[in-house]
């Protein structure tokens, strides 16, 4: 299995957990190779490159997608809108759709360096806030999928994944923080905002985004 990465620090939690469930060395391999940007990965995944990804949302609707996913109810952090007139991320492809959605015009700034766009306190629109504002409910940026081929090893991962509590250790989030240009507490906070089960709450928000979306 060909599984793609987004090495992005919203899923820290998960890149742990999934080192240790790849079945052999070549899957590793595959993994730390076929990393990208989440606009990247849903075009790797469409074209049939790889085999399983955390989607994004907007791109996830006709897909075989487990309860696993990239959540916040409220504030996120790394999914911001500056000032300005509509630009989108290159990078993205929910967080685009959800300004329109929104109605918002700025320029959307996703991933690590929106973190640390934020934690330089500049003036930016959390959009995860305002769609909670808004509609009073989490939103999905990405959810876990997969091929038909590989679908029951992929749910069976999540549920794995749900059990289990996933600890980052120090070591590592003092790393990461230190590659990405912040602090460790900093890292541990943002962390804290994220969480990764999709309940009847988070599937109602992802019905209404997409229905808002297709609009």
């Amino acid at each position: 299995m060909i599984f793609g990465k987004i090495d992005y620090l919203n899923l820290l939690p998960f890149h742990m957990f999934l080192k240790r469930r790849l079945r052999s060395s070549s899957e590793k391999s595959a993994w730390q190779r076929h990393g990208s940007v989440p606009s990247g990965i849903n075009r790797a995944f469409k074209s049939g490159r790889i085999d399983a990804a955390v989607v994004s949302s907007i791109k996830s609707r006709s897909l075989r997608c487990t309860d696993m996913g990239i959540i916040a109810d409220g504030e996120v952090r790394s999914v911001l809108l500056l000032p300005g007139s509509f630009e989108k991320d290159r990078e993205s492809d929910t967080s685009n759709a959800l300004a329109k959605v929104l109605k918002l015009e700025g320029r959307v700034v996703i991933g690590d360096k929106a973190l640390r766009l934020h934690l330089q306190g500049i003036d930016a629109v959390d959009l995860a806030a305002e769609w909670k504002k808004r509609e009073n409910l989490p939103f999905v940026f990405a959810r876990l999928c997969s091929n038909r081929r590989h679908f029951r090893r992929i749910k069976k991962l999540t549920k794995e994944f749900h059990l289990k509590k996933e600890r980052v250790p120090r070591y590592i989030l003092k790393r990461k923080a230190a590659i990405h240009g912040i602090t460790e507490s900093e890292l541990i906070d943002y962390l804290n905002l994220i969480y990764y089960k999709i309940g009847w709450r988070e599937k109602r928000s992802l019905k209404r985004f997409l229905n808002l979306a297709r609009r």
